[in-house]
């Protein structure tokens, strides 16, 4: 493994590389937003596209795909400064906690109407079962769902933009061509959509039919062009800092976690659920070697928040970060003892990374000295 010299992650990061000069290309995707780009010029191209969009619509302006978090609060509260008249459209999670609904609905009485969506709960238990199973991953079935259906819901109802909130291939690592992209397409979903690559057409089988995956299908780009939408991202046009959306969705009624961050560095990040985001971020972990923290320590370090020192000194405070209690949970839900989890999870440890020795799992070259791996 080979660690950036400018933040905490690694190469093996899915779609993050270490260039020449030692930097990972997420950090120069930071550089080029920070001196590159005259974020003046991209609010004026911003405020075309609205009045572009406000000339084409009939009835809603855009479908913004929401969560109720602090994210999705800020879209909206963009949206609506902009005189936008959204349609916010919500993959309901089967595990949505009591914090979860209350921004959701602070989120709705922002002023908008919304739609929440709730799929057949013995298929999202047997797709999120299987991808577990054969991909070592419980959010697949996830980030299927929360793509397609706003996108399905625009094409329906002929809205003309859905209006998403950060590039992730612009923030997390990607490519080139990904600075240059307001648009979000098809191949940007098999590439950025943590799906492993795959589609929902890739899960059909004796137990899943086409029609019960109806709900996980996205457009094609044709069928996108055809009912006259378009997919943009608003941190192409305004800059993208969780701490500048948590304040906006703070200002609006957004609250935070009163506990501690479910996963990762964040208490206002990833808490409107209870097993799905902090289980896949955790077998990130056996996986690629990293977790959630060090994806949230290293756009600290981008923003110039912290020093990578001190980034490192939090990844050896808070060690592995087991989600016991997210896990116990899934168990519940799904019907696996813990001990299957387990044997599941051990599976999908990448053997090109970790080493067995004296009795404990280490990983090779691992971030940390010796003394203090965990």
């Amino acid at each position: 493994m080979r660690y950036c010299s400018q933040c905490v992650l690694p190469d093996t990061r899915p779609n993050l590389f270490i260039m020449e000069d030692g930097i990972c290309n997420a950090c120069h995707s930071w550089f080029v937003k920070k001196d590159d780009i005259d974020w003046k010029q991209r609010e004026k191209q911003f405020d075309e596209l609205v009045k572009l969009v406000k000339a084409r619509s009939t009835r809603w302006d855009c479908v913004i795909p929401v969560s109720g978090g602090k994210d999705s609060t800020w879209q909206v509260v963009k949206a609506l400064e902009y005189g936008l008249k959204p349609l916010c459209v919500t993959w309901r999670t089967p595990v949505r906690n009591i914090i979860g609904q209350k921004n959701l609905d602070n989120l709705i009485q922002l002023g908008v109407d919304h739609i929440d969506f709730s799929i057949n709960p013995k298929v999202e238990k047997a797709l999120t079962l299987k991808t577990f199973k054969k991909a070592g991953s419980l959010a697949i079935s996830m980030h299927l769902a929360l793509f397609a259906i706003p996108l399905q819901t625009a094409i329906n109802y002929k809205i003309p933009l859905v209006l998403w909130g950060e590039n992730s291939g612009m923030e997390y690592g990607g490519s080139k061509e990904d600075l240059l992209s307001f648009k979000m397409t098809h191949e940007w979903l098999k590439t950025y959509g943590v799906t492993q690559g795959t589609t929902a057409h890739d899960w059909i089988g004796n137990d899943l039919s086409l029609k019960d995956l109806s709900p996980y299908i996205w457009p094609t780009d044709e069928e996108m062009q055809n009912a006259g939408v378009t997919a943009s991202f608003l941190g192409w046009y305004f800059p993208w800092d969780p701490h500048e959306t948590y304040r906006v969705a703070k200002e609006n009624g957004f609250i935070a976690s009163t506990d501690k961050p479910k996963t990762g560095l964040y208490d206002f990040a990833d808490i409107d659920d209870e097993f799905i985001i902090a289980i896949h971020h955790w077998l990130k972990w056996y996986k690629f070697g990293f977790t959630r923290l060090w994806d949230n320590l290293s756009l600290e370090i981008r923003m110039e928040r912290i020093t990578r020192d001190e980034a490192i000194d939090i990844i050896k405070k808070k060690g592995e970060e087991y989600p016991k209690e997210a896990i116990d949970k899934f168990c519940s839900w799904s019907g696996i003892s813990v001990e299957k989890f387990k044997e599941i999870a051990e599976y999908f440890r990448n053997h090109d990374i970790w080493n067995f020795e004296q009795g404990k799992w280490k990983i090779k070259n691992f971030l940390l000295d010796k003394k203090e791996r965990m």
